[in-house]
């Protein structure tokens, strides 16, 4: 088996897991540039004890590379865990994670995600460098 066999994709407009990014299709070389990654931006995911978002982590593929670059690791911490019980606790991370990027080649935005219950997501955006 490869990890490859255990990530799931689908649209994001239709499955709650899949990671979204958001960033510019076309952006200038070196230009800093924003991208943001969500789970649950059309569907909410739930975010409780027992069922949540853990990580989310974003790679850059350039077009004319052969291996990925890891960009960003996000982590989510709080899903109101308390020592009053499950979902009693006072904070809750959402899964979103933000990154500012500068580009000097095109090629793929690719983010997955972690839920504690179903697993691996994936979602990817290509990009353009002028």
């Amino acid at each position: 088996m490869k990890l490859a066999d255990l990530v799931q994709s689908a649209d994001w407009k239709a499955e709650k897991h899949v990671p979204v990014i958001e960033a510019p299709d076309k952006v200038k070389a070196g230009e800093k540039v924003s991208v943001e990654i969500c789970v649950g931006k059309e569907i909410a995911h739930p975010n409780t004890t027992e069922h949540h978002i853990r990580w989310i982590k974003l790679y850059f593929k350039p077009d004319n590379a052969k291996f990925p670059y890891e960009v960003a690791n996000f982590e989510f911490a709080a899903h109101g865990e308390s020592t009053e019980g499950a979902n009693k606790g006072p904070v809750y991370t959402e899964p979103v994670g933000k990154a500012v990027i500068k580009l000097s080649s095109a090629g793929t935005l690719v983010a997955e995600a972690y839920c504690n219950i179903h697993g691996l997501w994936e979602g990817s955006k290509a990009i353009s460098v002028e």
